[in-house]
């Protein structure tokens, strides 16, 4: 017969009736009315052809094609209750399975190390992969598995895609701690006659404050572009350049340069941080605890503005996997 067209119930009350030899200990096992379990039976031996049970003085014994079928019977039943039906959990004390992220080079600064410490202590097995790409191969990425979360500035995400907020994080401007004009305070005058120096990341977060500069018509100087924030304290600390960019980079530069950190001139929109991921890892246990993880740790809270944040950045990088 046509598997399609078989109605897996039928198995249940074969079961049953294996184990209790009775249509009416069979019913209140399944908790249901005898003459549905009769009904069922007799469904079952116009299948197969087998009459299944024969009424005998001891009770309904079953046929030797009844008996062939226990194993394969309560083999289908355990497999399903098992493998199917079972509530699936995620264990991350004792999982190896890496988790990778995908985020900007301040995305790591903000988030990595408070996730790695984090990830220490509840699941020592576990390694951390960060990764960066464009916003197109990220959502095949997500979709696909190869990557479980995405952290930061992330706009042109879409399609299937889910988000949640966890916190805004602001910018700010960094000089040489000895600049001949640069005191403790910094004016708009001051800074529009500085020279000033870009960082074009890959993350999107600086366009933030781009697109408030032209949006406000300030033109300011820029004697150096550069797309990478590597080099960016040494060049500050050694010139009368200004630079400004997220906070968390600030943050971390202080202390180990000849540098001051000031507040912009200007008032500019923060970054709105999120995390992403994909619509089919929703539900699964795995995605969820790491969702929740990184909610608990980040949501509503800017980790940049702990005392511990710079001295935590070293540890916390050399501990990733590449």
């Amino acid at each position: 017969m046509d598997f399609r067209h078989f109605d897996l119930n039928l198995i249940v009350v074969l079961d049953a009736l294996l184990d209790e030899r009775s249509v009416t200990g069979a019913a209140r096992r399944l908790k249901t009315s005898q003459p549905t379990v009769s009904f069922s039976l007799q469904k079952l031996r116009d299948i197969l052809g087998d009459p299944l049970f024969i009424r005998t003085a001891k009770g309904m014994e079953p046929t030797p094609r009844a008996l062939e079928m226990r194993d394969a019977v309560r083999s289908v039943l355990a497999t399903v209750e098992d493998q199917l039906l079972s509530a699936r959990t995620f264990d991350p004390a004792t999982s190896d399975i890496p988790v990778t992220v995908s985020t900007s080079d301040v995305g790591e600064l903000v988030f990595l190390p408070k996730l790695l410490r984090h990830l220490r202590a509840i699941a020592p097995q576990m390694t951390v992969r960060s990764v960066t790409m464009g916003p197109q191969r990220l959502a095949e990425a997500l979709a696909g598995g190869q990557v479980d979360l995405a952290l930061g500035y992330f706009p042109d995400l879409a399609g299937g895609i889910y988000q949640q907020g966890l916190f805004e994080h602001s910018f700010a401007c960094l000089v040489r701690g000895d600049h001949p004009t640069i005191g403790s305070t910094l004016s708009l005058e001051e800074f529009i006659q500085a020279e000033h120096a870009v960082v074009n990341a890959e993350g999107r977060s600086q366009e933030i404050f781009e697109n408030e500069m032209q949006a406000r018509g300030i033109h300011r100087r820029i004697a150096l572009s550069t797309p990478h924030f590597m080099g960016m304290p040494l060049l500050i600390a050694t010139s009368d350049l200004i630079v400004t960019v997220p906070k968390a980079v600030a943050t971390a530069w202080i202390g180990r340069a000849n540098l001051k950190m000031l507040p912009p001139p200007v008032t500019v929109p923060p970054i709105a941080l999120k995390q992403f991921w994909h619509r089919r890892f929703h539900a699964d246990p795995r995605g969820v605890w790491l969702r929740g993880v990184i909610a608990d740790l980040f949501m509503g809270h800017d980790p940049s503005t702990a005392p511990d944040f710079a001295a935590a950045l070293v540890s916390a990088r050399a501990d990733a996997t590449p």
